[in-house]
C-alpha cells in the first residue's frame, strides 16, 4: 500500500507538469500524485489526463473551474486525500522550486516524530537560488515579521513544501482556514502549532522556476501582512482542543 500522496496545485504549468510528475515517480520511495488544476487555459490538465493512462492508479487529477487560489487548491486536495488511506500528505510546487528528492527527507522527519515537516529555506542560513535580492529580503523579513507577531519559532513561515501526517489534517477544521496565498501557508503552520502538533523544519535549497510564470503578486503579500495580525488576534478567542 502506498502511504504517501503529493498534492501539486497547477495553473498554466504545461512547461513543467510532465517533468515534475515523471521525476516524482522515478524516486526510490513510492508516491502517488494528485494534481489540482484550476482549469488551466494552456492545457496543463490535458497533459495530466494523458499521463494518467501511463501512471494508472498512481496519478490523479481534480479540475476546478476558474482560478480560485493556492490555499483553496490545497484544501481541496486535503479533503480528497483524507477520503483515502494516505498517512503522509504533501504540498509541493509544480515548477521544480522544490526538489522532489527532498520528499524522502520530509517523510523521514515525520517517520521520526514530526507531525508536520517543513522544507525550510532559512533554517541553515538563506538557501535560495536564482531569486533577485529584493525578493530574498522580502521573503526572509516576512518570516521575521510573522515570528514577531505570532510568537511561533518557525524560520520559514511562508514555505510551501510541507509533509503532513494525516492526523494534523484530520484535526484542523478546514472551514476556519481563511487565506489563499502566503497567508494560507502561515495559517496552516500557526494552527498546527496551536493544536500542539510537533512542527519541524528540514533544510532544503529552493531554486526559482526556470519555466512558466510566477503566481506571486502584491495582493498575496498584502494578504499575508494584514492576515498575520488578524490570525493572531482571532487566536485569543479560539479554542484549540
Amino acid at each position: 500500500m502506498i502511504d504517501s500522496l503529493v498534492i501539486i496545485p497547477t495553473y498554466n504549468e504545461k512547461e513543467n507538469i510532465e517533468k515534475i510528475i515523471r521525476k516524482v515517480f522515478s524516486l526510490e520511495n513510492m508516491f502517488h500524485v494528485l494534481i489540482v488544476d484550476d482549469d488551466s487555459p494552456d492545457g496543463t490538465g490535458a497533459i495530466v489526463e494523458e499521463l494518467m493512462t501511463e501512471f494508472h492508479n498512481q496519478l490523479f487529477l481534480e479540475i476546478r473551474h476558474g482560478k480560485q487560489g493556492l490555499g483553496t487548491a490545497y484544501l481541496h486536495g486535503f479533503r480528497w486525500a483524507l477520503k483515502q488511506d494516505y498517512t503522509y500528505i504533501y504540498e509541493m510546487d509544480a515548477d521544480f522550486s522544490h526538489n522532489p528528492e527532498d520528499l524522502i527527507r520530509l517523510k523521514k522527519a515525520c517517520q521520526e516524530g514530526a507531525d508536520m515537516a517543513i522544507g525550510s529555506r532559512y533554517i541553515t542560513g538563506v538557501n535560495v537560488v536564482n531569486w533577485p535580492m529584493n525578493r530574498v529580503l522580502m521573503s526572509y523579513f516576512a518570516s521575521a515579521y510573522v515570528r514577531l507577531i505570532t510568537r511561533i519559532k518557525i524560520r520559514d513561515t511562508t514555505a510551501g513544501f510541507v509533509c503532513f501526517h494525516r492526523k494534523v489534517l484530520e484535526k484542523i477544521p478546514f472551514d476556519k482556514i481563511k487565506f489563499v496565498g502566503y497567508a494560507f501557508q502561515i495559517e496552516m503552520k500557526f494552527t498546527a502549532i496551536k493544536y500542539g502538533f510537533n512542527v519541524v523544519e528540514v533544510p532544503i535549497v529552493f531554486t526559482d522556476r526556470t519555466h512558466g510564470e510566477s503566481k506571486m503578486s502584491t495582493h498575496i503579500f498584502r494578504e499575508a501582512f494584514l492576515g498575520v495580525i488578524q490570525l493572531k488576534w482571532e487566536s485569543f478567542f479560539r479554542n484549540y482542543k
